[in-house]
């Protein structure tokens, strides 16, 4: 299963991505990056850049068209939504699903890997 997370300005939320990236079995990771700041990564991961500046509309259809070439054809991705705001969860999660892929979204808590769905 690929891993795909949003990371956002909010570097203070980035230590969930970065939890999640470190512990998560996954084949790959594709990380969607609006924050001009480097974000720590390894060498199964791929980032895609976006602005949030764009409408809704507009950073769905951007993050859709660059997922498609991206993701391997797996029926679902582990999903990480802790970085971002509201306006950038919901173009990815829209995206996710209009390409179409299943998503299960998953946290790094206290005790380790949840999964919420």
């Amino acid at each position: 299963m690929e891993f795909v997370a949003f990371v956002g300005e909010d570097k203070e939320n980035w230590g969930q991505v970065t939890a999640l990236l470190n512990r998560l079995e996954y084949e790959r990771a594709i990380i969607i990056k609006s924050s001009k700041e480097d974000f720590p990564t390894n060498g199964k991961c791929k980032v895609i850049n976006i602005s949030s500046e764009k409408s809704l509309i507009d950073m769905k259809e951007q993050m859709q068209e660059k997922l498609k070439k991206e993701l391997s054809g797996d029926f679902e991705v582990s999903l990480s939504l802790a970085s971002g705001n509201g306006k950038e969860h919901m173009a990815l999660l829209s995206a996710l699903l209009n390409t179409p892929v299943g998503v299960k979204i998953v946290v790094f808590t206290k005790e380790g890997i949840k999964w919420l769905s």
